[in-house]
């Protein structure tokens, strides 16, 4: 049976690379056209269908029938450099700088209480690529060689109940998560670790609320860790570093638990929203290891409204639960901060974005957002990283831009 779901799920993932950037961490910034155009509002603010994965509970505002596609293509930018190079003051940058992320969605009204909905969709990775960055016996920038790629795709029943102004929402949630990591490493065999890709399937469960009066819309919102194993890929990368005994979650990447609240406003043709969430990093099997901090996200974004067309804009900002490990004299803070920064350097913090709709007709609208997410850089000491005992400091700088586009047909 596992094995069956696992193809089907894999079908999904098909769709879209295997690597895809997100921004607060590895978590995008919100699902859908409509809550990314607005900073990934979608706590409180309700986007029909598509709000399955941010509140279930915002489900209820499908009219009858309702199904969305939406397709998102990340273009991040990252370049990497170090003292560990071979040749002093090159840089390198990641190959893995195009994906295609796809979502699927749908809900239907049963009665004026009760809204089903499905949601099938791309939530969150990331992924670089040096492979090219000099030979099997040395790395031109001090990558040696270091590709990553992380997807997850999340399938949910979201169920929801409204009672007056109180709805409550409910879903339970399959995730499909796949992991790949190679890199030059003495330890290695041959001098290089490449165990290929490993899959795992986890289960969670998110649940939300909000309360309507007067336009006014408060919303709260929780989801449950999902508990992740990809056998033979962490572990051995940390061993070929020598730190078997030091970071110890083995091959477990847990995608945290997250709680948040939110607050909208409509009056007239006008909607303001806010959202705060906070992503459990730092309590989550495999982040933790590596450092990662618990980060608090902030979002707020507009909405006019004119029916026909809508024009949307918002803004998001997280800092990043990435943080510098100290050196301890066992080489284990410079390993973290290395595989952070070349394998897994979620550090971007702020997002504009903006998009807008359309309605083709009563029952077809269309709609794009766009996300700018401007440069950030980190330095981190890897003066003890036991593969070149020399090196002083590791340097990444990363951007982003991301456009969705999406059709809702309503029946």
């Amino acid at each position: 049976m596992k094995k069956t779901i696992k193809l089907a799920v894999v079908a999904a993932l098909a769709l879209g690379a295997t690597s895809a950037f997100a921004t607060n961490g590895d978590v995008m910034i919100g699902q859908g056209a409509k809550s990314r155009s607005m900073g990934g509002v979608g706590i409180a603010k309700a986007f029909g269908a598509e709000s399955a994965l941010a509140n279930p509970a915002n489900i209820s505002s499908v009219k009858d029938s309702e199904a969305t596609l939406a397709v998102t293509v990340f273009m991040p930018s990252v370049s990497f450099t170090s003292d560990l190079a071979t040749t002093p003051g090159s840089v390198a940058d990641s190959a893995s700088n195009l994906s295609v992320i796809p979502e699927i969605y749908y809900a239907k009204r049963l009665s004026d209480k009760l809204v089903l909905g499905l949601a099938i969709a791309g939530t969150a990775g990331m992924g670089v690529d040096y492979d090219a960055d000099g030979s099997a016996t040395g790395s031109t920038s001090g990558t040696f060689r270091m590709k990553t790629a992380l997807s997850l795709l999340k399938v949910a029943v979201p169920v929801s109940y409204t009672v007056g102004g109180l709805t409550v929402g409910l879903e339970g949630v399959l995730q499909y998560g796949s992991l790949q990591i190679s890199h030059q490493a003495q330890g290695a065999p041959n001098g290089f670790r490449d165990n290929g890709a490993s899959s795992d399937i986890g289960y969670g469960l998110e649940a939300g609320a909000t309360y309507t009066t007067d336009g006014l819309t408060l919303g709260a919102v929780y989801k449950s860790k999902i508990g992740m194993t990809y056998e033979n890929t962490i572990s051995a990368s940390i061993g070929d570093f020598g730190q078997t005994n030091n970071i110890t979650s083995g091959d477990n990447l847990d995608q945290p638990a997250e709680i948040g609240i939110g607050i909208s406003y409509t009056m007239g043709e006008s909607t303001i929203s806010a959202d705060f969430k906070n992503i459990a990093w730092g309590e989550a099997a495999g982040y933790k290891d590596f450092g990662w901090e618990n980060q608090d996200v902030y979002a707020i974004g507009y909405e006019y409204d004119a029916k026909a067309w809508a024009v949307r804009l918002g803004y998001n900002y997280a800092q990043s639960p990435i943080v510098e490990q100290a050196i301890t004299g066992n080489g284990e803070g410079s390993t973290k901060n290395f595989f952070n920064l070349a394998g897994f350097p979620g550090i971007v913090e702020t997002h504009y974005t903006l998009g807008g709709a359309y309605s083709v007709s009563e029952a077809l609208t269309l709609d794009a957002a766009f996300i700018y997410v401007p440069e950030t850089t980190n330095t981190y000491n890897v003066s003890e990283l036991n593969q070149q005992p020399t090196a002083e400091f590791a340097t990444v700088k990363h951007s982003q831009m991301g456009v969705t586009i999406a059709g809702t047909y309503a029946f």
